[in-house]
């Protein structure tokens, strides 16, 4: 599962983990020590925040390439590759020289996920789900860094070629607490195996 900031990519992981009995993979946001000092100055925390979560979700991954001998099945909240979105957001040019070195050598040891499902959303649907989940390093985020990361986000998989990709507009539908809303989501991410897919659904609000 991808998307940006609050779109509910671990919520849907969760319930999709939970229906096909797969294991649940995380990531683990929270305990990047230099996170709250980022949403307070970016330009001065960017570089030591990237470098913990490059490094963590690297060990993450390598953790799991030990699981895929038993061909278990996972569902992620986070694909390893969007960890360039943010770099390429918040580096400078000569730290982004130093990442993109570093991220060469670790990414050969990630593997490939079967389907990549990118949730989007506005920026006013994100800052309202940021709003509601309450963490506190979110709460004075700001709209347009969060509009820049969305429209960086579909850059990048507007390119996106290395698996299948379910392109999810998420603004209209409420997997998480309207099960006909899941259920169908879930049928078209257990169906779709080739090339992009773009799923909209049809707002029930205009719906006859």
């Amino acid at each position: 599962m991808e998307g940006a900031i609050g779109v509910g990519k671990s919520s849907l992981a969760r319930l999709l983990a939970d229906r096909m009995q797969a294991r649940l993979v995380l990531e683990e946001v929270e305990e990047n020590p230099f996170l709250k000092d980022f949403y307070r100055n970016r330009e001065h925390y960017a570089f030591q925040t990237q470098m913990h979560f490059l490094f963590s979700r690297y060990q993450q991954q390598r953790s799991l390439r030990q699981l895929e001998l038993f061909r278990e099945r996972m569902v992620a909240d986070y694909l390893f590759q969007k960890d360039r979105i943010f770099a390429s957001l918040n580096l400078s040019e000569r730290e982004l020289a130093l990442y993109e070195r570093l991220l060469g050598w670790l990414e050969v040891d990630v593997m490939k996920p079967d389907i990549v499902v990118y949730l989007q959303a506005s920026t006013e649907v994100l800052l309202d789900r940021i709003g509601r989940r309450g963490r506190p390093f979110e709460r004075d985020m700001d709209r347009g860094y969060l509009t820049s990361l969305n429209e960086a986000y579909n850059h990048f998989f507007f390119h996106y070629v290395e698996s299948p990709l379910l392109v999810v507009n998420t603004s209209t539908i409420d997997f998480v607490n309207d099960p006909d809303d899941f259920e169908d989501l879930c049928r078209r991410i257990l169906v779709h195996r080739q090339g992009t897919m773009y799923y909209t659904p049809i707002d029930k609000g205009e719906a006859t």
